[in-house]
């Protein structure tokens, strides 16, 4: 079966609807950096930089990188349709996993460790570079918003790979009150996914209203 390392309100979330759409055996182990009683041993073990998600394969192989998974699992379960089947719509959605995990996550990874960096900044110079990381993050989803239409939904007719991503990611860092003001269109997409039947009860799990 599948192995998932994660934890509550964290990127594991849109493992989580992968797995679940997939409707194969899967196990979670709550382990993270943050939660000293979790199992980072564990987690550790199979991914030194103690990032979450982290999945075990069923053949005893090891996945990271949120982008990576989601493809891997789209690949490997076609009639699952986390990726679009047609080639052209398939290329789109694999630009959009990877315009977020290297855009997005990227600067939201600033945002929370600035002194990783610059060294020894003080707390105003740390201030100052997370205020910069979220206007750029901001902007980012802005042009993701721009780039990457729904028709109805980012993966197409029905849920998928990206739709799981953007809803996670774009919950963090105060992105979502960005995009109501500034791409309300696609603001109300990403509430339209996450009150789709099969995500919201996860969802309700992870951020409890």
């Amino acid at each position: 079966m599948y192995t998932l390392f994660g934890s509550p309100g964290s990127g594991s979330a849109m493992i989580e609807m992968a797995l679940e759409r997939i409707g194969q055996p899967w196990q979670l182990r709550r382990a993270s950096s943050w939660e000293p009683d979790s199992e980072q041993a564990e987690l550790r073990r199979h991914n030194p930089l103690l990032q979450i998600p982290t999945l075990l394969l069923p053949d005893g192989g090891v996945l990271s990188e949120s982008a990576a998974i989601l493809i891997h699992l789209g690949l490997v379960h076609p009639e699952a349709g986390l990726l679009p089947s047609e080639p052209a719509a398939r290329a789109q959605a694999l630009r959009g996993l990877v315009f977020i995990a290297a855009n997005c996550y990227a600067s939201i990874g600033v945002i929370d460790f600035p002194e990783r960096v610059c060294a020894e900044a003080d707390a105003d110079t740390r201030e100052r570079i997370q205020r910069g990381a979220r206007a750029q993050l901001h902007r980012q989803w802005e042009i993701f918003a721009d780039q990457f239409p729904a028709a109805p939904f980012l993966n197409g007719e029905r849920t998928g790979a990206l739709d799981f991503m953007a809803v996670v990611v774009s919950r963090w860092s105060g992105a979502r009150a960005h995009l109501a003001k500034q791409r309300p269109d696609f603001h109300a997409l990403l509430r339209r996914i996450e009150a789709e039947p099969d995500l919201a009860p996860l969802l309700a799990r992870h951020w409890p209203a």
